[in-house]
């Protein structure tokens, strides 16, 4: 059985050794411990905060904002990119408009979602949303724009309506684009969760981050951090597991 990438030896051996120059950088004290706890305490912090504090709790606040983000963000950009797939109009339209706002960072819009919906719950969705549909969008538009010009003439010859073409023909054509365009858009998802909770104070673990760095609880930050990454390696493994079981038709001789 294949591992994953981020499972291969020369994967591990790399982040082994990243750990060990920290664990040296710490034993040697070329930074203070103050502001940079070794790896041990950190393991620590992150045990007990699992274990006995909150960080479990404020874990699963974030990923279910990101769960749910990332899902509107997907839904999204699959239909609107099938729409402006298909049709070279839409896509004439359409174009200007969307290279205007791909280039947006999402923390742009994040006065004008405070103004409509206040500092709440809605507001960090709309920023995940807005910031993670544009992998999605653009990849499921590549997918549908790349269609074999053959199969357009068959879906003509078979009288097949718009919708039936989508779901028969450009939908399995580009679904390969769509999921690498998801797994993108996760970690925006993931990214923009945390950027949501710090600015609108909601539970997660990016208030316990920047209320850990308010008070110098380096071991607590860096706990926070690398559940961060965690979960981030994990969402991803999972998706690209669902990938391949998705795409396995690709791969049958």
């Amino acid at each position: 059985m294949r591992l994953p990438r981020t499972l291969s030896p020369g994967a591990v051996g790399v982040t082994a050794a990243l750990i060990a120059l920290w664990a040296a950088i710490c034993a040697m004290q070329w930074v203070s411990p103050v502001f940079l706890p070794s790896p041990a305490a950190t393991g620590q912090a992150l045990l007990a905060g699992l274990a006995h504090g909150e960080l479990l709790h404020l874990s699963l606040g974030t990923i279910e904002r990101m769960a749910y983000g990332w899902a509107l963000a997907s839904l999204a950009g699959i239909a609107l990119g099938a729409l402006i797939g298909t049709s070279p109009a839409l896509r004439a339209w359409l174009t200007p408009t969307l290279e205007l706002m791909r280039p947006l960072p999402a923390s742009a819009i994040v006065p004008v979602a405070i103004a409509l919906v206040g500092l709440s719950p809605a507001m960090v969705l709309i920023v995940i949303t807005f910031g993670a549909v544009w992998p999605v969008l653009l990849a499921t538009v590549h997918g549908f724009t790349s269609v074999e010009p053959r199969l357009h003439e068959v879906g003509r010859v078979l009288r097949l309506s718009r919708a039936a073409f989508i779901f028969k023909i450009g939908l399995p054509n580009a679904l390969p684009d769509a999921l690498a365009g998801m797994r993108l858009s996760l970690t925006v998802a993931l990214i923009l969760a945390i950027v949501g909770e710090m600015l609108a104070a909601q539970q997660g673990l990016g208030t316990a981050i920047l209320h850990a760095a308010r008070s110098f609880r380096a071991a607590e930050l860096f706990a926070g951090v690398v559940l961060l990454g965690l979960i981030g390696l994990v969402s991803n493994a999972l998706l690209s597991a669902a990938e391949r079981v998705v795409l396995r038709w690709k791969h049958t001789p």
